[in-house]
C-alpha cells in the first residue's frame, strides 16, 4: 500500500473545474499536501520554491508554455531531480504533441479522462518504480556517478529482474565517467540481446563522435528499419550526413524528424542552418519561422533564430528586391529581438545590420545607410565582443553597407582577441590586406608559442614570462589571458601569493566576456573557480 500522505503534489491544468477534480482524488487517495497552478509559468515560480515528489501536468495550457516547455525548462534549471515523478496529462493525441512530450521524457503519459482508480493505479506503479531505484536515484542527485555504478550492482545482484532498469542508469553514468570501452561493450551487449530503442541512439552517438562514420551510421540505420517513427535517429543520421560533407542528404534525413516532431525549436533551426548551407532559403524561412515561433516560450528561446529568419528572408528574394511583405516580417522580427533581449548593443547592431542589408536591396538607401550609421555607432561603444565567425560576417556587412572604417575596426579587434586562430586570420585575410591588422599580432604570437614550450618543458616561471610578454602587446586576446592564468596558477600551487592570484584574477576578468560558445569556455570556468578557491 502506498502511503501519499507523506508526498508533495503539484496539479497544473487552466480549467480551475479538472484542477478541483484532481484535487479531489488526490485527496481520496490520502494526500494531504497538494498545490495547484493555473500556467506554466507559476508552475515553474512554484518549483523553485518546493521540491514536489509528483507533478500532475496539463499539456496544453492555452497561451503561454505548453507540459514539454515547462518540462524542458524544470530539467534545464535543475527544479526537479530524479525522484519526482513527472506525469504529463492531455485530452489531445496528435502525433506533434505526442512526439513533442515523449521527447522530453516524462515519467507516465496520462490520456483525459480518468478517474481516481486509473490515477491511483498508475502512481502506485511509478511510486514502487521509484522506490526499488531509490538508491541510483539517490547517487544521481548527488552528482555521484560512481555511487551510481555500485547501487546498480547492489540492485542487480539483489534482483536480477531489474536490469532493464538499471541499464540506462549504467550507461548514462559509465559516459559521464568517460569510461568509454565499457560503455561501447554494455551498449552493444543490450543491442545485441533486444534492440531498445535509447541503445541504439546512445552507441551510434558515442560511435559518431569517435569519428566510426561506417559503424554509426548502419545503427542509425537499423534503428530507423525499427524503430521508424523515432526522431532522434535520424538527427543522428543528419549528423553523419553533415560529418562526411553529405549537407543535401543530410537535409533530407532531419525533414524526416522535423515531419515526425516538428515542435522542438532546436531541431527546426538545426533544419534551417543545413538548408541555407544548400542554398534552400524557402525551407530556411519555414524552419527558422517555426524556430522562433516555437521558441516563444521554450527555455530554449534563441536570439540566433531571430537573425537567422531575417537573414533567410532576405536571402529568399534572391536577386530581386525584398518586397513590403518580407521587410515588414524582418523588422517585426527584430522589434521582437530587441524586446526579448533589451540592452544587448551586440543583437541590436546585428539586428540593424540585417534590416540596413535588406533596406538597401530595397532601394531605400537613405534609410540603409541611418540604420548602418547606427549600428557602426552601437559597435563603437560596445564592451563585449562576437564569437570569431560573427566578427567576420558584421565586418563583412558593414563593408557592403559603406561602413568600411568600423569594418576595419571589427577586423583588427577580432584579430587582436582570437588572432592566434590560423583559420580565423584566413578569414580576416579574404577581407582586408591591411599589413597592420594581418601582421599585427606576430610578435605577440611568438611569444606565445615560446612559452607555451617552456610550459611544456615544465620551465614555469619562464614560461609566464613569455605569457604575460604575449599578454602585454594583445590584452584582449583569449588564449594569452587564460594561458597567462594557469601559468600563475601553477605557480600559485606551490607557494600562494597574494599579488600571484590578484593578477590571476585580473587576467581571467579580461575574458569574462567570452562567447559561451567559445570552445575555451569550459576551460575558462575551470581557472576561474580554481583561482577564487586559493
Amino acid at each position: 500500500m502506498i502511503v501519499y500522505s507523506n508526498k508533495r503534489f503539484l496539479v497544473v491544468d487552466d480549467f480551475s473545474d479538472f484542477r478541483s477534480s484532481v484535487k479531489a482524488m488526490l485527496t481520496q487517495m490520502g494526500a494531504q499536501h497538494i498545490d495547484v497552478a493555473a500556467s506554466g509559468a507559476e508552475a515553474i515560480a512554484l518549483c523553485g520554491k518546493t521540491r514536489y515528489d509528483i507533478i500532475l501536468h496539463d499539456y496544453n495550457l492555452g497561451d503561454g508554455k505548453n507540459g514539454q516547455q515547462v518540462l524542458e525548462e524544470l530539467h534545464q534549471r535543475k527544479l526537479i531531480g530524479p525522484h519526482c515523478i513527472f506525469v504529463m496529462v492531455t485530452a489531445e493525441s496528435s502525433q506533434a504533441m505526442v512526439m513533442a512530450a515523449l521527447e522530453y521524457e516524462p515519467d507516465a503519459y496520462l490520456t483525459k479522462p480518468f478517474n481516481r482508480a486509473s490515477l491511483q493505479q498508475r502512481l502506485d506503479r511509478l511510486v514502487e518504480r521509484k522506490q526499488v531505484l531509490a538508491p541510483i536515484l539517490d547517487a544521481l542527485a548527488a552528482g555521484n556517478q560512481a555511487g551510481v555504478l555500485a547501487a546498480c550492482d547492489t540492485l542487480l545482484a539483489n534482483q536480477p529482474r531489474l536490469a532493464p532498469l538499471c541499464q540506462r542508469y549504467r550507461a548514462n553514468a559509465l559516459a559521464a565517467l568517460g569510461r568509454d570501452a565499457e560503455l561501447q561493450t554494455l551498449l552493444q551487449a543490450i543491442i545485441d540481446e533486444r534492440p531498445l530503442p535509447w541503445a541504439l541512439v546512445m552507441l551510434a552517438g558515442h560511435l559518431l563522435e569517435r569519428g566510426h562514420l561506417d559503424r554509426a551510421e548502419a545503427l542509425y540505420e537499423q534503428g530507423i528499419s525499427q524503430f521508424p517513427m523515432l526522431p532522434t535517429l535520424y538527427d543522428g543520421l543528419a549528423r553523419a550526413k553533415q560529418v562526411r560533407g553529405e549537407q543535401l542528404k543530410a537535409q533530407v534525413f532531419l525533414e524526416q524528424a522535423v515531419k515526425i516532431s516538428p515542435n522542438n525549436p532546436q531541431r527546426q533551426a538545426e533544419l534551417g542552418r543545413l538548408a541555407r548551407a544548400n542554398q534552400d532559403p524557402d525551407r530556411a524561412v519555414r524552419a527558422f519561422r517555426q524556430a522562433v515561433n516555437l521558441g516563444r516560450h521554450s527555455a530554449f528561446r534563441d536570439p540566433e533564430h531571430h537573425l537567422s529568419l531575417a537573414d533567410s528572408l532576405c536571402a529568399q528574394a534572391g536577386d530581386s528586391a525584398p518586397g513590403p511583405k518580407v521587410l515588414l516580417e524582418i523588422r517585426q522580427t527584430m522589434d521582437d529581438l530587441n524586446s526579448s533581449w533589451r540592452d544587448n548593443d551586440a543583437l541590436a547592431a546585428r539586428g540593424e545590420l540585417l534590416q540596413a542589408t535588406a533596406l538597401q536591396r530595397a532601394g531605400k538607401t537613405a534609410d540603409a545607410a541611418q540604420m548602418a550609421k547606427n549600428a557602426a555607432e552601437r559597435l563603437a561603444n560596445m564592451e563585449d565582443f562576437f564569437a570569431a565567425d560573427t566578427a567576420l560576417q558584421v565586418a563583412a556587412q558593414l563593408r557592403a553597407l559603406g561602413q568600411e572604417a568600423q569594418a576595419d575596426q571589427v577586423l583588427s579587434s577580432c584579430a587582436e582577441i582570437y588572432g592566434d586562430d590560423p583559420k580565423v586570420m584566413a578569414g580576416i585575410a579574404e577581407q582586408t590586406s591591411d599589413p597592420d591588422i594581418l601582421r599585427g599580432g606576430d610578435q605577440a604570437m611568438e611569444l606565445n608559442r615560446q612559452g607555451m614550450q617552456l610550459y611544456q618543458g615544465k620551465q614555469f616561471p619562464q614560461a609566464l614570462e613569455a605569457f604575460r610578454n604575449a599578454l602585454a602587446l594583445q590584452p584582449r586576446n583569449i588564449s594569452y589571458a587564460l594561458n597567462t592564468a594557469q601559468s600563475l596558477l601553477r605557480l600559485l600551487l606551490s607557494a600562494p601569493d597574494p599579488a600571484l592570484r590578484e593578477e590571476c584574477l585580473d587576467c581571467l576578468q579580461r575574458v569574462r566576456n567570452m562567447p559561451p560558445g567559445d570552445p575555451r569556455f569550459e576551460r575558462y570556468n575551470k581557472l576561474r573557480e580554481k583561482a577564487e578557491s586559493l
